[in-house]
């Protein structure tokens, strides 16, 4: 398939996306294709949650977890892009 084809197949990306199953703002059709993410102007492999309206990404906080098992996450503030790799 050609690149046009190809992007005119992807949904487009949201401005709030979730990799979260259980969160209101995860997408399925969306973690189908491989996503990246730019936090001023630097790619981040372990986002695990976005606004790019709002300015933000949440990230893993180390190896700490809560008490259901789950990466305790911090937000992280700056210029947030999202776009297919």
């Amino acid at each position: 398939m050609t690149d046009t084809t190809t992007a005119s197949t992807r949904p487009a990306l949201p401005d709030h996306l979730s990799a979260d199953p259980r969160s209101p703002h995860h997408v399925a059709a969306v973690f189908e294709h491989d996503i990246g993410i730019r936090l001023n102007d630097n790619e981040r492999v372990d986002v695990e949650e976005y606004c790019i309206s709002e300015g933000w990404v949440k990230v893993p906080a180390g190896k700490t977890r809560d008490r259901k098992g789950q990466p305790l996450l911090m937000k992280v503030k700056g210029k947030v892009e999202a776009y297919y790799k």
